[in-house]
């Protein structure tokens, strides 16, 4: 199974609902496929444009590790030199930290990845955590 166009607009159209619920700053939504290449992304009005990059680095480490955001960030405080060395494996494009949301199909497997930026990043999170579950899909923060 992967994440269809469908499926990845509602993440991205509830994941901003959220945030707007929240109050949150202006988010950036990218959803990446098994393969971390993008699906779909949006950028609020307002937000940074320089938000994609994070978005999406936050989403490609989290596909490409198989390890959501927080656990990235746990392994970064506890192994530096072990992100250090993956981010330099990946061209600098992980950026470990939470709101880079792995997705699950109903059977457990990665199918892809959605990043979010713009606010705090445990608020990134449940933004992200918000759209994969209104499509029906497993989040893994």
């Amino acid at each position: 199974m992967a994440i269809s166009l469908r499926k990845a607009r509602t993440i991205i159209r509830k994941a901003l609902d959220k945030g707007r619920e929240m109050e949150l700053k202006p988010l950036t939504v990218v959803v990446l496929d098994a393969g971390g290449h993008v699906q779909a992304c949006e950028r609020e009005d307002g937000a940074a444009p320089g938000r994609f990059a994070i978005a999406q680095g936050k989403a490609y480490g989290a596909v490409m590790l198989g390890m959501a955001g927080t656990a990235q960030m746990a392994r970064a405080e506890q192994q530096a030199y072990f992100m250090t060395a993956v981010n330099g494996v990946y061209g600098g494009q992980v950026v470990p930290v939470p709101g880079g949301v792995l997705v699950r199909d109903k059977k457990g497997a990665v199918i892809g990845a959605v990043g979010v930026t713009g606010d705090t990043s445990d608020n990134d999170a449940a933004a992200a955590m918000a759209g994969i579950e209104a499509a029906a899909l497993t989040a893994e923060i």
